[in-house]
């Protein structure tokens, strides 16, 4: 494609970001992009659109040869990756959203792109209106990318937002989610991780070349997070937040995972409040660079899909700089991690999988200890996920191995911990 080649869209989807799309491109007539069809599946519900614009048979959209772009941002991977593959196939281009299929198909799809040399872009399935995906791509050397840490979904920040500044507790917080809109009726994929956790997985293709499937990935949400976690962090002056991080290691391996973070208030993700996403970027030479801006909503992530939707102009493609024309990176689970654990009464806690323990709390209703632990153990139990414990990294958690000897020998204040 180019830049004077009109744009005829097939799109799959008229909810929140489709009909935000819908809008958008009658505002950007420069562009010369329209939408032929909207393939929907429920046809009996109003849409502020001609009627004659929709039809509920996907194949009117894929094998049309007058489209040569299809768009889809349905909440149904598999559907996702069906629409997406059949379309590469059929010669079209293909902008998603749909971040859950891009995580699960990742391999796949690179397969796909491979195979028939059509774009498959998706900055809008990670952080909406900030572009994280193009910036990886184009701007960060793999050999340079010291680490990138993100809050990249904005129904906890929300709900963490509240729980610190209004002082609601966890369950209050999420039900004023979702009435405002920010989180769904069964809020699951939000508040337990699986969100953050399915754009982590192709964000660390960008950033490090390494292809991982979800279940690599160490995560848990903020479904355990107590107004007493939230008290505690207020008395040392940090906030929590849901961060996904990476960190290259010494060993020029990476360290990923997705876990609440204990935040430092001169840290520039503890600016990241409400619905919004953060992303802080550190490399050799640049030092850190900041993105912020609303990681969800119609017309933050429609502005998304719309960039993608111009760069076809230009026959843009992830080019995957760091899979195909770098050393991909490897990830690792030979580090530790500074560690916070509060739980109740109910549950116990292996404290001899701690290589050290510096306090160890008990009070009237919670618990608490702040330690050091093999990530590898970590991978293994999953004691840090039940009802009642919440697990909760400090400010620069990951220790190396080569650090853990001096750091077993210094005071609480000293290495740094609460």
């Amino acid at each position: 494609m180019n830049k004077h080649k009109a744009l005829t869209i097939g799109l799959f989807g008229f909810g929140v970001v489709g009909e935000g799309l819908y809008k958008v491109l009658q505002q950007t007539p420069s562009l010369k992009a329209h939408i032929k069809k909207v393939c929907i599946k429920h046809p009996g519900k109003a849409r502020n659109a001609p009627a004659d614009l929709f039809t509920t048979e996907k194949d009117d959209l894929l094998f049309d040869n007058e489209i040569n772009v299809i768009v889809e941002v349905i909440d149904d991977a598999d559907a996702a990756f069906h629409i997406v593959s059949t379309a590469l196939h059929q010669g079209k281009a293909v902008v998603s959203a749909s971040k859950k299929m891009i995580a699960e198909h990742l391999l796949e799809i690179l397969a796909l792109q491979q195979q028939t040399g059509l774009p498959f872009l998706y900055e809008a399935a990670a952080c909406a209106s900030i572009p994280v995906i193009r910036n990886l791509e184009e701007y960060y050397d793999n050999d340079l990318l010291h680490g990138i840490r993100a809050i990249v979904n904005g129904s906890t920040n929300f709900i963490l937002t509240k729980m610190f500044e209004d002082k609601l507790a966890y369950g209050e917080a999420l039900l004023l989610a979702q009435q405002l809109g920010f989180a769904e009726s069964n809020p699951k994929l939000d508040v337990e991780g699986y969100d953050a956790l399915n754009k982590w997985t192709f964000l660390l293709t960008h950033a490090y070349g390494i292809t991982a499937q979800p279940d690599d990935i160490l995560f848990t949400g903020i479904q355990n997070i107590q107004l007493t976690d939230a008290n505690v962090a207020k008395e040392k002056g940090f906030d929590i937040k849901l961060v996904a991080q990476a960190q290259k290691l010494k060993s020029g391996q990476v360290a990923a995972f997705v876990l609440p973070q204990f935040v430092t208030k001169d840290d520039h993700l503890s600016f990241v409040r409400n619905e919004y996403n953060g992303v802080v970027i550190e490399s050799g030479f640049s030092d850190k660079q900041f993105f912020y801006g609303k990681g969800a909503g119609s017309f933050p992530t429609a502005s998304a899909v719309l960039s993608d939707i111009s760069a076809l102009r230009y026959d843009y493609h992830y080019e995957y700089k760091k899979l195909y024309h770098h050393t991909p990176a490897e990830l690792s689970n030979d580090f530790y991690l500074r560690v916070f654990v509060s739980f109740d009464k109910l549950n116990e806690v292996p404290k001899d999988e701690f290589e050290w323990i510096e306090e160890w709390h008990g009070g009237q209703e919670r618990s608490y200890l702040v330690g050091v632990i093999h990530f590898e153990k970590l991978v293994a139990h999953k004691w840090w996920k039940h009802q009642g414990i919440s697990l909760i990294v400090t400010p620069q958690p990951v220790i190396e191995d080569i650090e853990i000897r001096n750091l077993k020998k210094r005071s609480l204040e000293l290495a740094g911990i609460i």
